[in-house]
Order: structure tokens, then sequence, then C-alpha cells
């Protein structure tokens, strides 16, 4: 790869906005090239090498994204490190990886076949964005709530943002349902200067009529 194409590409692949898509495409791939049954099997062991290896080796992860290293090193690793230790649909789709100059999507790609594999299994990610933490009583009787509003089962994913104020802001999947107080505060304010710029206007249009009083 020459130098300038190397300096088009984000110097991160969060920067890249496509990223997230391209990671679901593979993850899609990936979960397809087995049965339904053994799709935790392969999950586990994609999660077991990004956990173990990747996250404990960062001279073996850097080797491996690395746009420094060429494709034939890579292939070199995948064949003399990981396929001795994993299976054949693994050991491939990493193959498949370095020939398409993917593998730094690796943390992305696992993330996405997660909430896949939730979602073939009947489940949702539903990310909950509170002022404080929320008690496990709190959360049960938010979940009871989505349960029946949702038809799959809610998988809920709490956090904490103090810029709330106060109030929730559920996330499922791209729809937000934004509960907080900020954001009603905000709706509130808006609704007033629209009021008050209405009579305003109002008022101009009485005085500059000859008939106004």
């Amino acid at each position: 790869m020459s130098e300038t194409q190397v300096q088009t590409r984000p110097s991160h692949v969060l920067e890249d906005p496509s990223a997230k898509g391209v990671a679901r495409v593979y993850s899609t791939a990936l979960l397809d090239a087995v049965s339904g049954d053994k799709q935790a099997e392969l999950l586990e062991e994609f999660t077991s090498f990004h956990d173990e290896v990747l996250l404990k080796s960062a001279g073996f992860e850097q080797l491996l994204v690395s746009g420094l290293t060429s494709y034939d090193e890579k292939v070199g690793l995948i064949e003399r490190v990981v396929k001795p230790r994993a299976s054949q649909t693994f050991t491939n789709f990493l193959l498949v990886l370095a020939r398409h100059e993917r593998l730094e999507l690796l943390p992305l790609i696992l993330e996405e076949s997660r909430a896949e594999h939730e979602k073939r299994a009947g489940k949702s990610r539903v990310q909950i964005r509170s002022a404080v933490s929320l008690s496990e009583e709190q959360l049960g009787r938010i979940k009871n709530r989505l349960q029946d509003a949702l038809s799959s089962e809610p998988i809920l994913m709490p956090s904490v943002d103090q810029e709330l104020l106060g109030g929730l802001v559920i996330q499922v999947g791209d729809t937000v349902y934004d509960g907080s107080l900020r954001t009603r505060l905000k709706v509130l304010q808006q609704r007033l200067r629209e009021r008050y710029l209405n009579e305003i206007q109002s008022g101009r249009d009485r005085f500059s009529s000859p008939e106004g009083n």
C-alpha cells in the first residue's frame, strides 16, 4: 500500500462513519457461516480470541492490525498462531478480514455479532441513561414495561449521565425516547420563546392596522 493510500484512511477505525455498517455486514456473514445451534459456540470463540489474545497481547494485536504489516505477514501470523488453536470457520474468517484489510474492525465486528446473535434469539439491547444510578427495583419495573411494549426480550444496559438533570433517555436500536428533564426544559423554553415572538408579532400587526386599538 502506498503512503498516499495510508494517509487517506482514518487515523482510527472509530473515525470512519461507515465502520459500524461494514462491521455489521461481516458479523452477519460470520454467524450465517454456521448452523443456528453452533452460533453461540462460534461467538464464544470470537470473544475468547478478543479477550484472551488481542487484549492481553498488545504486540500481537499491533502486528495483526497494523498497516505496516504486509498481507502475507498477517496470513503467516494467523496460520502459525491462530489456526492450530481455532476452528476452521474462525480461521477462515480472520483470513478474509486480512485479505480485505479489515482486521482493525475486529472489536466492532464482535460487538455487532453479539447484538445480531441476541436479535436472532429474540432479544433487544436497550440503552438507558439516567441522571443517577437506578436501583434493581427501578430497572425491573422498566424492563417489565418494555417487555410489554417490545416484541422481544429487553436486555437493559444502564448508564449514568449527570447532564440529564433528571428523567430517562431510552434507546432501542436507532430509536431514542428522550424523557429527560433537560430535554423537557428545552422544549418548555422553546415554547415560551415562540409564544413571546407570537405576542410581539400580534402587537405589531395590531398597531400597524388603522383600525387597531
